[in-house]
């Protein structure tokens, strides 16, 4: 039997008609008011590890789960998983790595970008109901990762949430004009909360098998409260579109056909510049990725867990958000990709961790040196040997 769910925000009042599902909702999606004229409301995963602390175990649970729903819906010998930045780059990731550690071949992931690379190919298309529209997917350079990125039969599309599609739909027509071989398509999310007239426009206009992968789905309705207060207040959240290839280590934008590795003694170093392996203090570690590039703190974070300690894994966004809801708290910072833009950190108390751990892929600029200060924290700089490995080494550092 069908549910609705009210929620009350500052900016109006949001009502989901909740189909029936396994998982209760509240242990999927908390809410909160968006800073957007375009999209007022905001679905807080409980399961993301975005702006919700989320334990790398209940990560590795939704990226697997996803992942069989995929395979045991034929997945293909030649497929493309594509995580759609900035929210579910790391989602993306994690599907595919669990594809592949369940067997999967053949298979590419590459994640879209809000950052321009200066000299490589890209496709081009809209979010339009986005904090910040402007999206690129590159490709490969790579000549091997490239050609399998131009014939991939299966086309697997990943992001947090749905609401209408129409995203994945102008992806799927930009991609098809480079590779019109493709001949299926999942749509993979956490929720899905697309209409069905817009799922059928997308399965029209796509001409192709779709198929959609979810845990929990329904619609929505959204009633504009016209709080004029509130939806005066804007965030300048647009880069300054300079190249940024030089602050990009993380190899996911142009391409990878296999999971990363870590360091085995990765608690070994952290040992070596004061992290306590055997502590009293029972508070939990907080792992924090940053921006597109959180992926490396599930990483570290896993490795952490798997050595015994409690850990919980976050990650820094340019998305604003109002204070409220299952939004307990807000920090404001300067980005560390010298676009001169705002960033925040949502629900963090840094009292209730034992350890902070900044995992990030560009320099230390004031800006993470700051929040280090600030934190007590340490940094986790991710480096690759060159763009052909999938082996990390994280660079740790106590200021």
């Amino acid at each position: 039997m069908q549910k609705t769910v009210t929620i009350k925000l500052d900016t109006g009042i949001l009502r989901i008609d909740v189909e029936p599902g396994n998982i209760p909702l509240k242990r999927l999606l908390g809410f909160a008011a968006r800073v957007s004229s375009k999209r007022k409301f905001l679905l807080i995963s409980k399961v993301l590890g975005k702006h919700y602390p989320v334990s790398p175990k209940i990560m590795s649970w939704s990226y697997r789960a996803l992942a069989r729903a995929v395979q045991k819906n034929g997945a293909g010998e030649c497929s493309l998983w594509i995580g759609m930045a900035e929210t579910a780059t790391g989602l993306g990731y994690g599907v595919f790595e669990a594809a592949c550690h369940a067997g999967i071949e053949g298979a590419l992931f590459i994640q879209t970008t809000r950052y321009h690379q200066k000299g490589v190919d890209r496709l081009e298309f809209e979010e339009a109901h986005s904090h910040a529209t402007d999206f690129f997917l590159y490709y490969p350079e790579r000549q091997d990762y490239r050609k399998q990125f131009l014939n991939a039969v299966t086309l697997v599309l990943i992001d947090d949430e749905i609401s209408t599609g129409k995203t994945f739909l102008r992806l799927i027509k930009a991609y098809q004009r480079v590779n019109p071989s493709m001949r299926k398509v999942f749509i993979v999310s956490l929720v899905n909360f697309a209409h069905p007239d817009d799922r059928a426009a997308l399965e029209s206009e796509a001409g192709v098998a779709v198929e959609w992968v979810c845990f929990r789905q329904g619609l929505l309705h959204f009633e504009d409260s016209q709080n004029a207060a509130i939806d005066n207040i804007t965030v300048n959240v647009s880069g300054n579109g300079a190249c940024k290839k030089h602050l990009l280590a993380w190899p996911g934008r142009l391409g990878m056909d296999a999971p990363v590795s870590l360091e085995n003694d990765v608690v070994k170093q952290l040992g070596r510049i004061g992290f306590s392996q055997e502590s009293s203090d029972l508070r939990p570690i907080l792992v924090l990725g940053t921006g597109e590039c959180n992926a490396p703190a599930y990483l570290l974070g896993r490795e952490l867990e798997k050595k015994g300690f409690k850990v919980k894994v976050q990650s820094t966004t340019r998305s604003p958000i109002h204070q409220g809801n299952d939004i307990a708290s807000v920090h404001q910072f300067e980005d560390n990709y010298e676009d001169g833009i705002a960033n925040f950190i949502y629900n963090l108390n840094p009292g209730v961790y034992r350890e902070i751990i900044l995992c990030h892929e560009t320099p230390l600029f004031q800006s993470l040196t700051d929040r280090l200060h600030a934190w007590h924290a340490i940094s986790a700089r991710i480096e690759f040997q060159d763009q052909n490995s999938n082996h990390a080494k994280l660079h740790f550092f106590r200021p």
